[in-house]
């Protein structure tokens, strides 16, 4: 996929979540004031926390697709991942807020939520899970840390609306069957949402944390890029080869061994040679090569 393409699909995919998450925080919290539902309101303003996160997205994607300049040679790829952890921040204030207006609830008088509430949480689940569906495979197509963090508060709020399913019917049945603690279900409902925007919220600012931290991929993942170079047949060695993920793409610093007896100019040549090989590669945005001497193993012939 070219990347003009891939920025094209993801900014699509962030503008969808703002308009998507719009309509359903203004159902979802007219719906959970009519129908007197904490669990829907609390579920409506994770919706609309969703805006925000899409939002920061979309401008991190924005910037992300940037060229390098002077001032960032090495590109604006971790504009993703600080949007990532944007999102992370916002999921906890959430959910501190939600819990806050849960266990309030708690020493108040209370009564059972009304049926517009059920219609509006199981229209709210269906569109959400689409939501999670479309950004999170698109997310991992083109490799794009924000959008994939963007995708799982979908379904964070999948959960959470399943949370106030449960909840709302537990006191709509107390209401009917008179049984008062049951009425409760919907205020618990909202806690249990809050614990699980929480716990979402520490999973992607963890790793999103991590990427932006000069996150270099492991061993085995950098083995594609080591039978690339190796392929040039004046390498003779790989000494070092680090893969720095920036956002969807990767800067390489990798150090080969060449003939020692050639001039500079010829190691030059090879460098380019190998440097091309490696930016044909889909993931790739830069490589920097330094050249040694290849040096032969103790005891061998001179």
């Amino acid at each position: 996929m070219e990347k003009e393409e891939r920025f094209r699909k993801a900014e699509f995919a962030a503008m969808i979540g703002v308009v998507g998450n719009i309509i359903l925080a203004a159902i979802k919290g007219v719906c959970g004031v009519i129908g007197n539902s904490r669990a829907l309101i609390a579920d409506a303003a994770h919706s609309a926390s969703d805006v925000a996160g899409s939002l920061a997205v979309w401008v991190g994607l924005k910037a992300a697709k940037r060229p390098p300049d002077e001032d960032h040679p090495y590109g604006h790829g971790k504009a993703e991942s600080i949007a990532a952890i944007i999102v992370a921040v916002l999921l906890v204030l959430v959910g501190v807020e939600i819990a806050s207006s849960s266990v309030k609830a708690f020493f108040e008088p209370i009564e059972p939520p009304g049926a517009i509430a059920i219609y509006a949480v199981i229209f709210s689940i269906v569109v959400k899970e689409a939501m999670f569906q479309y950004k999170y495979r698109l997310g991992k197509r083109v490799k794009s840390d924000a959008l994939i963090a963007n995708a799982y508060e979908h379904r964070s709020d999948v959960y959470s609306s399943i949370a106030a399913l449960v909840g709302i019917g537990a006191a709509m049945l107390g209401g009917v069957l008179d049984i008062d603690w049951l009425v409760y279900g919907d205020p618990v409902a909202g806690l249990v949402v809050s614990i699980l925007v929480l716990k979402i919220a520490w999973n992607i600012g963890k790793e999103s944390i991590h990427a932006t931290l000069d996150h270099v991929l492991h061993e085995e993942e950098t083995l594609p890029f080591k039978e690339a170079v190796l392929s040039i047949p004046d390498v003779r060695k790989v000494n070092a080869l680090y893969a720095r993920e920036h956002g969807h793409y990767v800067i390489i610093d990798l150090k080969i061994a060449v003939d020692p007896h050639i001039t500079v100019e010829e190691g030059h040549k090879i460098g380019k040679r190998v440097k091309k090989k490696l930016l044909e590669m889909d993931n790739v945005q830069d490589a920097f090569i330094h050249i040694n001497p290849n040096q032969p193993a103790v005891g061998g012939s001179k």
